[in-house]
């Protein structure tokens, strides 16, 4: 009984976390989330507290503030004071006062050079509030096995600090824009040449990469061309919060391997995002990891 009023308990909680994500736009109060939860709006708030690190309010503005720090980097289109708006903000300059607190730059030095090191740590205690419940548990059932194609790619290589990983991204998202191969048309790779977190910051590596078959100029500064080779792979979807794979790499290598009898091929683990934050709700990205198979 206990354990099944523990899982009853989490999975309100889990449903307040994902109405925030999908109604961040909307008036997330006291009352809403507390009914969302079917808890009295009179303990909801120390409840949420308690079993997160972060009030309600904290959590709702940290929220806000990740997907509008996002499309200030990565949406050049949206305006900073259309941006201040959906966050939350009655004026552009509030929010610019909000967003150099926390990351010690303006909203508009932000969109022309991230510094994403302080990025990285404000958002540690929204992480580790999500990681609290959104631990994903994997199955063999949920792993398939396909035959895939090769794909031609233009890659984006980022070597060293993985804390300036964000600006790679930023390059390679205008790059692809200016090529015309938007996501819906040509797919996104992650190629993870090293691991997440190497002895040595300077040894981490991972390839971004966009498919196409068009012809790639050789650049030396940003892209240059290649294929990620066709054959067998092991294939694990993974739904919601995708910025962070590695428990799923972890358990292709872990527990998946070691009881299916197969050999890797020589070629990293990579992954297909098919679907983006901000543009869907975070809890609703989905990615798949690919470990190349013999």
């Amino acid at each position: 009984m206990k354990a099944a009023a523990l899982q009853d308990y989490h999975a309100r909680m889990q449903r307040v976390l994902d109405h925030i994500d999908r109604h961040l736009d909307d008036d997330l109060d006291l009352d809403a989330l507390s009914s969302i939860a079917a808890y009295s709006k009179y303990h909801f708030h120390r409840q949420f507290t308690a079993t997160f690190g972060l009030s309600v309010h904290r959590y709702v503005q940290l929220a806000r503030m990740k997907r509008a720090s996002y499309r200030l980097a990565y949406e050049d289109a949206k305006s900073v004071t259309d941006i201040a708006m959906d966050a939350g903000y009655d004026a552009p300059d509030a929010f610019a006062r909000a967003f150099r607190q926390r990351f010690r730059q303006s909203p508009s030095s932000f969109r022309k050079s991230p510094d994403w090191e302080p990025w990285l740590a404000a958002f540690g205690p929204l992480d580790d509030a999500r990681s609290k419940l959104m631990q994903k548990t994997f199955t063999i059932d949920a792993v398939t096995i396909r035959d895939v194609p090769a794909t031609p790619v233009a890659i984006m290589e980022h070597r060293g600090d993985p804390t300036t990983l964000g600006a790679t991204i930023q390059r390679f998202i205008a790059w692809r824009k200016a090529a015309g191969l938007h996501p819906k048309t040509n797919p996104t790779f992650t190629v993870w040449r090293s691991e997440r977190r190497p002895a040595s910051p300077a040894d981490y590596s991972v390839d971004l990469c966009v498919g196409t078959d068009r012809p790639i100029e050789a650049d030396s500064e940003q892209i240059k061309a290649g294929v990620i080779p066709g054959g067998r792979c092991a294939v694990l979807r993974v739904v919601g919060h995708t910025d962070n794979l590695e428990p799923a790499a972890l358990y292709l290598y872990r527990d998946w391997l070691p009881a299916s009898g197969e050999e890797t091929r020589d070629f990293p683990i990579y992954c297909q995002r098919l679907s983006f934050f901000p543009e869907v709700p975070e809890h609703e990205t989905v990615a798949d990891v690919f470990l190349p198979l013999k």
